[in-house]
């Protein structure tokens, strides 16, 4: 990724921030894109400038008009184009289907869905061909899941406009994918019921016996982003150490 320019919308917690650091650390320039977590931000600030990494952090609510025009020109306005876009942003609330309110869903599907169909259509201009595109979903865009079917339901909308993408910005020489991550320990664990039972449960599925790293996602994310992976668009690779085989 040496010399090559990202966008990662959701960058600075999680899965996102470890691909933020990816793909940073093999020399691109990385503009990672937060809402709320100042603290993780300034963070991450810390370890580029420690590093000499290439990495700017904005702040912006890409659910918001003022956020997407913020985005759109801090991308716009440097002079070589994107060479990949990942939505690692995510919100939702786990609750049952029967506890939701019109609020649960419209906040849900306002980041998760709406804003990465925005980031793409008002960022396409500024990728070049041979550019791609990843999305975060999950297991719950295909499997039914405890208390998530909001958030799955989000995910799966967020697959099939990955697909179309793929399809529509083909003839642009863009790409588009998904990366479905099994359980990952990161802070979204902290607000699930039940978390160390369902952590153990899912353990267990996997053929290591372990869960897979913020680390190992990133490193699926930057070869679907590499030109290794030129062949491929319009699928979903699932990353999550073989927990799905076994249903």
């Amino acid at each position: 990724a040496s010399g090559k320019r990202f966008l990662v919308v959701g960058g600075s917690r999680g899965i996102g921030r470890a691909i933020t650091l990816r793909l940073a650390r093999s020399g691109a320039q990385v503009c990672c894109n937060f809402v709320r977590d100042q603290a993780a931000a300034d963070s991450l600030a810390a370890l580029a400038t420690a590093e000499a990494l290439a990495i700017e952090l904005l702040r912006a609510d890409v659910t918001l008009p003022t956020g997407m025009s913020a985005l759109s020109e801090c991308v716009a306005n440097r002079h070589s184009p994107l060479d990949g876009l990942v939505f690692a942003a995510a919100t939702g609330v786990h609750k049952p289907l029967a506890e939701l309110t019109n609020r649960h869903f419209d906040f849900t599907f306002a980041l998760n869905v709406r804003a990465f169909s925005d980031t793409v259509q008002k960022l396409t201009p500024c990728m070049r061909a041979g550019s791609a595109i990843v999305s975060l979903s999950s297991e719950g865009a295909v499997h039914a899941m405890q208390d998530y079917g909001l958030i799955g339901a989000s995910k799966a909308a967020l697959e099939s406009l990955t697909r179309q993408l793929a399809m529509e910005l083909g003839p642009l020489g863009i790409r588009a994918n998904v990366v479905s991550p099994g359980a990952v320990m990161t802070d979204v664990w902290k607000v699930m019921p039940d978390a160390a039972q369902r952590l153990a449960q899912i353990t267990a599925r996997t053929s290591a016996g372990r869960l897979v790293t913020p680390e190992e996602v990133a490193e699926v994310v930057a070869f679907l982003l590499s030109d290794a992976a030129s062949g491929i668009s319009g699928t979903t690779l699932v990353v999550d150490g073989g927990a799905r085989m076994r249903g």
